[in-house]
């Protein structure tokens, strides 16, 4: 099939399938950078809902600048990756600065947090540029659709998968064309048993004819997943809780946490966890109580085990015994904090 004739054959697809998204309603840049963050990494049914409450907090650019960090992490609250937040915090004030949006794919790849494919999809969606995305969704049809066995995770994969976009790239409608292709991967070809008998594509897709559908595209390599092990305490004193900020550079960089035990192998029994307290605190830990069951957490390269705990002291820990940083807020201020999403709703 030739580029014209898959482009036409997309895009009538996409005008009686193609999803409703708030973000399309115009063609504000600000708006459409906002989605482009938000769904990285996120799943539209989830992001949908982070994208009108951030968009009712932060209607524009200059709000969001002007914005305190600590308010837009606890906006971004539950979504991970909270490096998006921080970037898109920064590249707020880096519009402000300048005057204006960015409306070229050059300066819009300049701004903090936006790579290739965001730059491609502001560029093309908001200013009608003729430059193709190519996301998770893209390299799943192109890899179907031509038959493509080179890995996508590698060098090589990254640099054909972006020529072959661009051949098959309808610059004339460079908006609709690539949003046809992200929702047609959304939508249609999904990774798991794709309905391939009301695919438009089934008569001339490689994948379809050689029964590889299922095993395309292909990643180089599985990643290897470490296991850690996390005890929070809450560590209660007159009314008060003892909270601390995670540092900088961290992948929770400025969310908020209580105060934390990490071990090596397993969590532990309460005894032990009694006896390291204790020793810590340099106190009695009799009023310690189990929170919430644990709980499971798989990052890209770990898998988080978490176990909960209150400790109501009678007086207040000596500063010594705690580590630096540690700040105290009332019950009802722990609400108002921005915590990593396994510590939400974990508070009683």
């Amino acid at each position: 099939m030739e580029p014209i004739e898959f482009s036409k054959t997309l895009l009538a697809w996409y005008q009686k399938n193609g999803r409703n998204l708030p973000w399309r309603e115009d063609a504000d840049p600000y708006k459409i950078w906002i989605s482009e963050i938000i769904l990285q990494q996120t799943r539209v049914a989830q992001g949908l809902s982070y994208y009108l409450r951030f968009m009712d907090r932060f209607p524009d650019v200059q709000v969001l600048a002007a914005a305190d960090e600590a308010e837009v992490m606890k906006y971004w609250e539950g979504l991970g990756y909270y490096s998006r937040a921080r970037n898109l915090h920064h590249a707020a004030r880096q519009i402000v600065a300048r005057g204006a949006f960015p409306d070229t794919y050059e300066e819009i790849r300049k701004l903090k947090g936006i790579g290739d494919y965001t730059a491609a999809a502001i560029a093309s969606f908001a200013f009608g540029l003729p430059h193709a995305v190519v996301d998770g969704n893209v390299y799943r049809v192109l890899s179907r659709y031509l038959g493509l066995d080179e890995p996508i995770d590698t060098t090589a994969g990254k640099k054909l998968f972006a020529q072959k976009a661009h051949e098959l790239f309808d610059a004339a409608h460079a908006a609709d064309y690539n949003q046809a292709i992200m929702d047609f991967g959304a939508l249609q070809c999904v990774p798991k048993s794709p309905d391939c008998g009301v695919c438009p594509f089934s008569h001339v897709c490689v994948a379809h004819h050689e029964r590889r559908v299922e095993n395309l595209p292909v990643k180089q390599g599985k990643q290897t997943v470490r296991s850690r092990y996390f005890t929070f305490i809450y560590i209660e004193f007159d009314g008060r809780v003892a909270m601390w900020r995670r540092p900088s550079g961290d992948i929770w960089s400025g969310l908020c946490q209580p105060f934390l035990l990490e071990w090596e192998r397993e969590l532990p029994a309460e005894e032990t966890l009694r006896t390291r307290l204790s020793a810590l605190l340099g106190c009695s830990v009799d009023t310690l109580k189990y929170l919430k069951d644990p709980v499971r957490q798989r990052l890209s390269h770990q898998l988080l085990h978490a176990s909960f705990y209150v400790l109501s002291l009678p007086e207040r820990p000596d500063p010594s015994c705690l580590p630096d940083g540690a700040f105290w807020v009332s019950r009802e201020q722990v609400g108002q904090l921005a915590f990593p999403k396994m510590l939400i709703n974990r508070w009683p």
